[in-house]
């Protein structure tokens, strides 16, 4: 009898866990909306102007987006965009970043209000009835994380951020 409890017990936390919905991984910066918004297929246009994120996912208007794919220490949060066309985009939100100090796991994140610039569409080798934004700025206009530019531009590639560009 108390075998099938305990498995019972299990299934209905396991049931509870995977129900709940909205719950963000371990690397999410602290307030971060648990899932962005992803584009359903259905209501994609084609010629639509999109965001690929890390999971090769077309975005449009997402809440949230990373940054740094590899180890999530990078990512833009609050996202509320005020324009979204087939050429550009333009939001306002924080980007938060860890300090990594001392160290990565051990750092504390810390956000900076943030203009992000979407531009370049370029058709989407996924799916070519898309276009994917290929360039990505982020404009700081008050404190910027230590090393930062005030405007950092991101190449974006089939799979999110390819590498920052220089600044000139």
């Amino acid at each position: 009898m108390r075998k099938h409890t305990v498995s019972t017990a299990v299934t209905l936390g396991a049931t509870v866990l995977l129900g709940a919905g909205g719950l963000g991984t371990a690397s999410a910066a602290p307030g971060a909306p648990a899932s962005p918004a992803v584009t359903d297929p259905a209501h994609r246009q084609p010629g639509q102007s999109v965001l690929v994120d890390c999971s090769m996912k077309s975005q449009v208007r997402p809440d949230t987006f990373v940054l740094a794919c590899g180890d999530g220490n990078s990512r833009l949060v609050s996202l509320h965009w005020t324009k979204w066309t087939g050429r550009a985009a333009t939001a306002r939100g924080v980007n938060a970043v860890n300090d990594c100090k001392p160290y990565c796991a051990a750092g504390t994140f810390r956000s900076y209000p943030v203009v992000v610039r979407l531009e370049g569409p370029q058709p989407w080798k996924k799916d070519p009835q898309l276009r994917q934004f290929t360039r990505l700025s982020l404009v700081f206009p008050g404190a910027r994380p230590q090393g930062y530019q005030r405007v950092v531009t991101y190449q974006l590639g089939d799979s999110a951020i390819v590498a920052p560009q220089r600044a000139g």
